[in-house]
């Protein structure tokens, strides 16, 4: 049996654009990117903190050092400039590799910057 686990998190990132004219998808900062180890076009899941929404869309980098966190296509109208959210990815573990999982956390300050990050909340 396999289960699913968080496997990274970009938390705390505040929403810097939204462009509901793009083909769909999340732009987000090259280095944020890096610093979660999430690939562009990798599927992820994005979460309002400010209304609660919940979307799966894909990542897509952003200029490096640009703090951007842009909402694209019908996700733009999941949010508002200002909004804070969570982006996650996720994975499949066997029950032995689920026991010992710790994902990858990149916390962020108000302007997009890493703070710290780590593999444990």
């Amino acid at each position: 049996m396999n289960r699913e686990m968080c496997r990274a998190k970009i938390h705390g990132a505040t929403v810097t654009e939204a462009n509901l004219y793009y083909l769909g998808s999340i732009t987000i900062d090259q280095a944020l990117l890096e610093a979660a180890d999430i690939l562009p076009y990798e599927k992820v899941q994005v979460v309002n903190l400010n209304n609660g929404e919940r979307l799966d869309t894909y990542a897509i980098p952003g200029e490096r050092a640009s703090g951007r966190i842009c909402l694209n296509g019908a996700a733009a109208r999941h949010v508002h400039v200002g909004d804070k959210v969570i982006v996650m990815t996720f994975s499949s573990a066997t029950e032995d590799e689920a026991r010992a999982w710790k994902p990858r956390i990149v916390f962020l300050d108000e302007r997009n910057r890493m703070t710290r990050a780590a593999t444990e909340e």
